[in-house]
């Protein structure tokens, strides 16, 4: 098993940036796909971004193309959402995840997940 630990988020004004860290222990962190998933107040949670245990693979939602960056450091255990242009559409409590599988934007397909951390976008 891998636990996860997300940190980072906080209120930050429509444009700003902010970097969301996954901090995983237990089991090795490498071996698992990474996602980052968000929910906001009255919406299902929807995937973000995903990146592969291995070969450097990435996927994103289209909301977040070109805006999100996913990244993992293996060695370090930690996985990151660097997220530029923010807006208040961005405002969720964002998860990470880590999966068995290869990367998906299912989320029922990642078995572990950290307890979130709370990304609120001001107008």
């Amino acid at each position: 098993q891998v636990q996860l630990v997300e940190s980072g988020g906080g209120l930050v004004q429509a444009g700003g940036s902010l970097r969301l860290s996954c901090a995983a222990s237990g089991r090795t962190f490498s071996s698992y796909a990474m996602g980052w998933f968000r929910q906001a107040p009255g919406k299902e949670r929807e995937f973000v971004a995903g990146a592969s245990w291995i070969g450097g693979y990435t996927s994103y939602a289209d909301s977040v193309k070109g805006r999100f960056t996913i990244s993992r450091d293996n060695p370090k255990n930690t996985g990151y959402l660097q997220m530029n242009s923010l807006n208040p559409e961005d405002t969720a409590v964002y998860y990470c995840a880590a999966s068995d599988y290869s990367v998906s934007a299912r989320a029922s397909l990642y078995f572990y997940w950290g307890q979130g951390t709370q990304v609120t976008v001001s107008s």
